[in-house]
């Protein structure tokens, strides 16, 4: 039932590695998502958002730190052969939950985390059992929740079939293992947590925030129910193949693709009947004008798209977008907007919107896109930051770049010499990015390197410089 405290409540939902062209009203992918294309018409959908850093980990941090990797420290994906690098969200971060949670909210969390670091003893779950190197899935002890009070969470892994489960008051040694797919599982909870039947989940009185982390649609691709698949059974492979930056059948590089691209598209048309399942709960419970909800994903997923099977943590157009729809009936008007909304920017627009602005850390470097969704003359950013730090972790190198509405820029520094590549797209005449024109445009590259990218490596603290560039390089 609805609180008697008309603080507005908060559903946030997100899938992990689901590209922005993978919803149906986009008219990209050959794709069946009809709760999302519904909801798109009730929301503030954001055209052009991305996840700066597209890996799990990092943009989680960004998440909920609002700050970019090179701040929160959170580089790369946590796991065993990360953990002494200090990859992992510190309990000292100021997170939107901790000001939430001082605030008098409920707070839930449901899915995948993947802000942890595993340790030994290594924690008994799936992944050790089958003797896996490195080691992911790990428990986070309630001190470092970040001020979410109900738990049933892990950190990561692709058994969707099979997933286990922490719960609030469980220790390390408790495993919840479950034998169902696992975005109808943690739908199932969230619905649960909503109706709060028992009133022991959430305390009624209270507005609460509730995340739900789908896993799906990330690999492991075949994990899903079949049901989902005859969706696509009238489609031939090549039907699906739509995207011209995917390699001919007659090439082994464009065979990754084709292998997953139908598994894929399940998965998503899987979770959009859960996500429908969550929205028409929240209208039975009469919560829908007093909830602000979005649905997004934390980086995309290229599938072998530009022929190599490096899907995320790159700067192509598959991995960096996502979909980012928001819908709060009492302030956000539905519109399609082509805001540039970068991952750090959700944390500080969030608490902005419900109220908490003054609380938001200085630390914080991601802006609050309140006023610009709101009214479309309010100033709005001009670009959004790539980074890409390699393993082990030293941010002076890796790739660093900026996307604008039109061009994409993208350096890559593995040493303290020259680039080894140079890469520039025009996104608009160019939107799958077949033609990079990094040797005949210098001047443009000088010049976003100079009102873009250089900006955004003082603002993020980032040791990285820019390397001197010959164009005669990329001919």
């Amino acid at each position: 039932m609805p609180t008697t405290d008309k603080r507005p409540n908060l559903l946030y939902v997100f899938t992990d590695q689901m590209r922005a062209h993978a919803v149906g009203f986009m008219n990209e992918d050959p794709v069946h998502t009809p709760n999302l294309d519904a909801f798109s018409m009730q929301a503030l959908t954001l055209t052009q958002a991305v996840s700066n850093n597209p890996v799990c980990s990092p943009h989680r941090a960004m998440l909920m730190t609002g700050k970019y990797p090179i701040s929160n420290g959170v580089t790369l994906n946590c796991n065993s052969n990360t953990s002494n690098l200090g990859v992992y969200l510190k309990s000292d971060e100021r997170c939107w939950s901790d000001i939430l949670n001082d605030n008098g909210y409920s707070l839930g969390y449901i899915g995948k985390w993947h802000l942890e670091t595993p340790h030994e003893p290594w924690a008994n779950t799936q992944e050790l059992a089958a003797g896996e190197n490195p080691f992911w899935n790990e428990w986070t002890p309630p001190e470092r929740r970040h001020g979410f009070q109900h738990w049933y969470a892990y950190n990561t892994s692709g058994a969707h079939m099979t997933p286990e489960y922490w719960t609030t008051h469980g220790s390390r040694d408790d495993i919840e293992r479950i034998k169902e797919w696992s975005p109808i599982h943690e739908t199932n909870k969230a619905i649960e947590y909503l109706r709060n039947d028992d009133k022991k989940l959430r305390d009624p009185n209270k507005p609460f925030a509730l995340v739900l982390s789908y896993n799906p649609p990330h690999g492991y691709y075949k994990a899903y129910p079949d049901k989902y698949r005859e969706f696509y059974e009238k489609y031939s492979t090549e039907d699906l193949c739509n995207r011209p930056s995917i390699a001919p059948p007659d090439e082994e590089r464009g065979q990754y693709y084709r292998e997953f691209i139908r598994d894929y598209f399940s998965m998503v048309t899987g979770v959009d009947e859960q996500f429908g399942r969550l929205l028409e709960e929240l209208d039975n419970l009469n919560l829908t004008e007093d909830t602000i909800v979005v649905f997004t994903s934390d980086h995309g997923d290229c599938l072998g798209v530009h022929g190599h099977h490096d899907n995320k943590n790159n700067h192509f157009e598959e991995a960096m977008r996502v979909p980012f729809m928001i819908r709060y009936p009492k302030k956000l008007s539905p519109r399609r907007d082509d805001l540039l909304l970068s991952s750090p920017d959700i944390y500080p627009t969030l608490i902005d919107l419900m109220g908490y602005k003054d609380q938001i850390p200085s630390q914080v470097e991601g802006q609050s896109l309140v006023n610009a969704m709101c009214d479309t003359s309010a100033p709005r950013p001009t670009s959004q930051f790539y980074i890409r730090v390699p393993y082990p972790g030293n941010p002076r190198y890796g790739k660093r770049g900026i996307r604008t509405h039109r061009y994409k820029l993208m350096i890559d520094k593995p040493n303290d010499g020259p680039p080894k590549r140079v890469e520039l797209y025009d996104i608009q005449n160019d939107p799958y990015e077949m033609s990079n024109l990094a040797w005949i445009r210098p001047n443009l590259i000088k010049q976003l390197i100079e009102t873009e990218l250089t900006p955004w490596l003082k603002h993020t603290n980032d040791p990285w410089e820019v390397p001197d560039y010959d164009p005669k390089s990329e001919m």
